[in-house]
Order: C-alpha cells, then structure tokens, then sequence
C-alpha cells in the first residue's frame, strides 16, 4: 500500500501542479510588492517568483520560518542543529541570498558564507506573505542577491477597525514543541496599532527509526556528554534517536502603528524583538576523534537576539518627478556569540558580537504614456563590535581570548543609487524591462591589541565599486499566456566575515586579511513560461543558466614572502580569502495544477540544480548545490474543512556530486553521500464555530529517517501535531 501511495504521489509530482479555478484566477492578479518595491501584478513580473499568502500561511502551519520556505518545495533547508535553518535558493545559501522583513535587508556586515540560521529570528506567526524572488536582484536590491530574495511581510495595522486579533496553540510530539501566539489590533479612523507575541519551546528532536538496510546505524545518537562532580563524563543514550542537544527556546514580540495623516500621506512605525535560549551546534558534538571520543563538550550559540526600529513614509504625489513615494528609516541591533570548550578541557571560550545597523532607503515611482519608472537609493552603515574571553568552568575565572574578528573599530558602510524602466513595445502585449545599479561600499577595520593579532599593521581598509543590472522580454500574447527572457546580473561585495575573520585558525592554519578582496559577480540568463488551461489548469516552467566570476574562496597565500608562519607556537600554513573560482549554476523548475472538481485539487513542484567550477585540471563539483526535489499534494477544501495529503522528495547526493572539506559537510553524511528520501505527510482542519479553527496533523507518517543534504543533523521522525487557532 505503501509503495502504491507514493507512486502515485511521485508521478503527479513530475512537474504538474493543479489548483482550483478561483485560486487559479486569484495568483494571476494577485499583487506583489517585491519587485519593484511598490504594488504590481504578479502577471507583470518578469522574474520568477513565488507568493506565500496568508491563508497558505495558516495552512502550513510551520515550527518556523525555515519550515515555512521548506513546506513550499522550492526552496531547500540545511540545518545544523534544532534551532537552524538555511535557505537553498539555486545553489546559493547564506551570505549570497538576501533575508527581508518589511521592506528592510537583514543582511549584515558579518552573515558568513556558510550555513546560517537568522531567517529563524523571523516570526512566522505574525506573517501577512511571504515573497520570494528567485535568480540575482542585485538591480534591484545590492549586494548579497546572488541566488535570489526572501521577503518576508509581516501583518499591518488596520484602519477604521475597533478590534482585530488571533492567537494559536501548537503541540507537536517528536520534539515536545510547545508554541503559541497572540496579537490585537485598534484601529481607529486616521490611527491604528498592532501587538503581537510569540513563544515556541521545543525538546531534543526524536528522528525517524526507518533507514535504509544499507545504513542501519546512520544518524544514531549513541552517547552525549554530560558534566557530572565537575568532570566530562560521556553518558550512554537510552534512545539513539532522540538527539540530545537539539532543544532550543525563541521569543518574539512585535508593535507597530500607522498614522494616515490624509488620503495621500501614511506614516509607519515597526518595533520588532527577537531573542532564543542557547541554540547547541548539534553537528560539532557528534564529531569524535580517532578514538571515538567526542570532540567537544560544550558549543552552541548564546542567546542571539535582534531589534529593529523603522519609520516609514508612503505618500501619493502629483510632481512631474513621481507618483508614489516611499522612505524608510530603520535601526538593527543584532547580538550573537560562540561558545566551546573541547572534552576534557576546563576553559571555555566565548567569542561575542554585537552588530548595529543604521539604514536609510527612498524609492520613487512614476507612469508615463508606455512606460514604468522606479528609482531610488539607499544607504546602510554597519558598526561591528567584537569581543571574548576564556572562563575556566571549575574556578570561574576569565581571561582575555582571541576575538572572531578585529578587537577594535569594524565598520562597513555602502551607499547606491538604482533605476529600473519598464517599456511597452506592443499595447498590452510586449515588455521591455531594463535596471542598473551603482553600489560604493567602504570597509575598515582596527585591530587595538597585538596580544593575539601580531601583524606589521593595525589596520585594514577596503573601498569597491559595483555596478549590476536587467534587462529582460515579458511576453503576454493572451490573457492566459506569459513568456519571460531575461538576463541579469547580481554581485555581492566582500564583508567584514570574508575579509578580516582571521582568528577561526585550527593548529597549523592561519587565515590574515586581503584588502584586495573584490566583489564576487554573476551573470544570469533565463527563460519562463506560465500557461492556464480552460481556466482550470496552471503551468509555469524555466530554465536558467549562472556564471560566476571572482567567487571568494579560502586558498593558500603568503605572509611577507613566507607560505607558513609560527603563530600562537604552532608552525602555521597562511590562508587568505581571494578572488579565484569561476563556476556555472544551470537548473530548471516546474510548477503546474488543476481543479479535480468536488473541491479537490493536485499541487506539486520539481527543482533540478547542477554546479560546476572550472579548473585547470578540468571541472569540479561546486558546493551548496542540492539534489533534485519538490513536492506534490492533494488537496480538499470547502466551507469549512480543509485536509492535504502531501509528498515531499528529495533525490540522492552522491559523494562524487560533493565538493569536499567545503559546505556540502561530507562528514555528517553516508560514505555514498546523502540517501534520496521522501515523505508522507497529511493535515486535517475544521472550522469549528466563527471563532475556532482546529488543526490536527502527521508529519513523516512512515517515520523515515533522513537528512537534508549538507545537514549535521537528522530531521524529525513520525510527528503529531494538534494546533487551535482563534480569530476576533
């Protein structure tokens, strides 16, 4: 029956996604504001891009954001720990994707180029949509947008309304989660407000029993350590699936007014608060040594919090210069630190962060006879503090330790200036859309003590000048047809974390900085194609191809002419970050669907990604590249009942696909590489009278074990989850 079911599934997933006739008609007029940063038809944009609304919001029903973008299939989720989630988007991950919250970049001056887990620190439960656009966006939005954008859209306060609110309940069974969330708005005629608050509590995450016959001990847990009368004392694990070490807390708290000072002019204000308990690096304490004996005792992130403050004038005009202005005004405070102590060691070390973000946005938009103009520019200033000490965890004591980065002044400001065109070339027919940027970033940093930093100079400073931009045809021959080509480019300038982290050194590895670094460049070419069927069929399909020109990578450099150096007593090989890798990304995309009639419907999606960098010695395989995947569900709606029954895939990472000692983290997965896996899953909800929703749910119903590719841990096992919703 098994085997029936997901073959089913699988077949149906093959690039077919169905959807009801309403819904169908509601995605071609549905409005997006990510493209251009004001309102415009998803119809009209020529990039790909995916909308997440609310009601598909509630629907999912995610631990967190990272859920969230995996629930879509588009998008795929590394994780290293319980408390971790990094978005895939093409092959690029972290530092070369851009993370947004209404309208403001979370990217900072130190997001690393591995995996990360901020978008964590986004509350899915007060979110109104989600966008994201897929491929570079640097024309648009700067540095970072290699792979694509992830906006996220939080819910606005609403006018002329005495009292809006909802609040949840989630309990889920494989990690004991315990969340919940509340929010209430006011709103008066001119003047409205909006609270929210939410909690999650999760336990150590219990992963699937089922494996493959090939690997029946992979992922086990077979001990942890604990420090028992003041010593590390590995203990035995009773349950090798429950993964020790994956619990983790999250608090979230939003406020946010507007004030319509007439029918032209809107003022905003947005306060938002983040903040976790410790978040353990699962991944680091299952490493062990030749001996078997773990490695570490102790490492995971600190309370990692972040606050924004943002000021937001929208205002309609009837200048010669624009139709619509937006100006934004925003401070970032984000605070994170590291924390490990190797087995049997008594010092622990704690590298802190603090960093703060001051940022200043204005876009302009005007319509002229055939034509589509925005404009704008921006800038943000990045002030990085670093610090650390060693604690001896038997006495207490604290001694100074090296820090992540430069001990004294660490700055990274970036000014830029966009315009982007859209003409029309045939009435209602064909587009022609045309952008460039310019982007002047400015880096300096200090170092204030030779004690661990003894270099011939105190300081580093770095000036680059970027420019990106689209072109791209928008084809919309019928009301039921839309034909995109496009080519884009995007870069991503060199941030404090690429050019001055210098001190992440193992014995015998020394990494200095490069004030040479330049800025990392793509360039993309892509074709798409959207077609409804009678009104009830939906089709969208592309392709794409990336080059990848000056990409930053870690490689063997010289220190005044010598290729090692002894440092901290240990001869060491020098390191440098530098701009040497030339790489293709080519992938294609499917999304389709149908109304089934009676209420049901087919959704499903399939990506294909494949990666290479060119060598001397021919290509090799490129990191954060992920397997093949997507989703399929079938789905039944009416008035008040709504279930899915969906199935998720990912096919197999082999070894040789890997790019070792890099991101794609070969250690964590088999000899072979990372298993293909599925799963299935199925959801149920009822509307049980105007003010209760209930919503019952099994995740991984074969309780599979598996991992995502390039993860360091193992996802969740069969998990039951009962949610309760209210609206007044």
């Amino acid at each position: 029956m098994k085997k029936i079911l997901l073959g089913i599934l699988l077949m149906a997933a093959v690039n077919i996604v169905w959807a009801q006739e309403d819904t169908l008609r509601k995605s071609i007029e549905e409005v997006v504001i990510s493209a251009n940063k004001f309102e415009m038809l998803k119809r009209d944009v020529i990039q790909h891009i995916d909308i997440i609304n609310k009601r598909d919001l509630q629907w999912m029903n995610p631990m967190n954001s990272a859920d969230l973008l995996s629930n879509t299939g588009n998008v795929l989720v590394q994780k290293s720990q319980g408390g971790g989630g990094s978005p895939i988007i093409r092959g690029f991950e972290s530092s070369r994707v851009l993370l947004m919250v209404d309208g403001i970049r979370l990217n900072n001056a130190i997001f690393r180029g591995g995996h990360l887990q901020n978008v964590l620190r986004i509350d899915n439960a007060i979110l109104e949509k989600v966008e994201i656009l897929y491929g570079p966006s640097s024309a648009m939005y700067g540095s970072d947008a290699l792979g694509g954008v992830m906006h996220f859209i939080t819910k606005k306060p609403v006018l002329n309304q005495k009292i809006l609110g909802s609040a949840m309940l989630r309990y889920g069974t494989a990690n004991q989660e315990k969340s919940g969330h509340f929010d209430v708005g006011f709103g008066g005629k001119r003047v409205a407000s909006l609270f929210s608050v939410s909690f999650s509590d999760f336990g150590d995450m219990v992963q699937g029993k089922n494996r493959k016959s090939a690997y029946p001990t992979f992922g086990e847990r077979p001990f942890y350590v604990q420090r028992i009368n003041g010593a590390d004392s590995i203990v035995s694990n009773p349950d090798k699936n429950k993964q020790v070490g994956t619990a983790y807390r999250q608090f979230d708290f939003i406020d946010k007014y507007i004030f319509q000072q007439n029918s032209r002019t809107t003022h905003s204000l947005n306060f938002q608060y983040s903040t976790t308990g410790n978040v353990t690096r699962y991944d680091r304490l299952t490493e062990t040594d030749s001996k078997g004996k773990p490695k570490s005792s102790e490492w995971y992130y600190g309370p990692e919090t972040r606050q924004l403050a943002s000021y937001r004038l929208d205002r309609k005009t009837s200048s010669g210069l624009m139709d619509k202005l937006s100006f934004t005004m925003a401070y970032q405070s984000n605070k994170e630190s590291r924390n490990s102590r190797k087995f049997n060691s008594a010092k622990r070390k704690s590298q802190n962060e603090l960093v703060k973000i001051y940022s200043f946005d204005i876009d302009g938009y005007k319509k002229l006879k055939g034509q589509e103009i925005n404009y704008g520019a921006e800038a943000y200033l990045n002030d990085v503090k670093s610090t650390a000490i060693f604690t001896n965890v038997n006495t207490l004591e604290v001694t100074p330790a090296d820090t992540r980065y430069p001990d004294g002044t660490n700055t990274m400001n970036s000014f830029a200036v966009y315009a982007q065109d859209k003409i029309s070339l045939v009435a209602d027919k064909l587009f022609f859309n045309a952008g460039i940027r310019y982007n002047y970033s400015v880096l300096k940093s200090t170092f204030a003590s030779t004690t661990f930093f003894a270099f011939p100079f105190n300081a580093v400073e770095q000036k680059s000048g970027a420019f990106s931009g689209t072109a791209g045809l928008l084809y919309l021959p019928t009301e039921t047809t839309k034909v995109t080509l496009l080519a884009s480019s995007g870069f991503r300038t060199p941030n404090i974390d690429d050019m001055i982290k210098v001190f992440e050194s193992v014995a015998g590895q020394l990494i200095i900085p490069n004030p040479n670094l330049k800025p990392e460049y793509t360039t993309n070419f892509e074709l798409g194609m959207v077609q409804t069927i009678g009104g009830r069929a939906r089709i969208e399909a592309g392709a794409y191809y990336t080059l990848i020109d000056n990409a930053i990578v870690t490689a063997a450099d010289q220190f005044n002419g010598q290729d090692s150096v002894m440092y901290g007593g240990v001869m060491s090989k020098v390191y440098s970050s530098q701009n040497k890798r030339k790489a293709f990304i080519a992938g294609a995309y499917g999304t389709a669907g149908i109304d089934l009639a009676l209420g049901f419907s087919f959704s499903g999606t399939i990506n294909y990604t494949y990666g290479r960098i060119h060598e001397a010695t021919g290509d090799t395989p490129l990191d954060h590249i992920p397997p093949v995947f997507g989703k399929a569900a079938l789905q039944y709606r009416n008035n008040k009942l709504q279930g899915e029954l969906s199935f998720q895939f990912n096919g197999k990472k082999a070894m040789s696909d890997y790019l070792l000692n890099a991101e794609d983290n070969e250690i964590y997965a088999t000899p072979d590489g990372m298993p293909a896996w599925n799963t299935l899953n199925l959801g149920i909800a009822y509307q049980l009278n105007k003010y209760l929703n209930v919503h019952v749910a099994c995740d991984n119903i074969f309780d599979t074990n598996y991992r995502v590719f390039a993860s360091g841990v193992s996802a969740l096992g069969r998990n039951f989850r009962i949610t309760l919703r209210t609206a007044f």
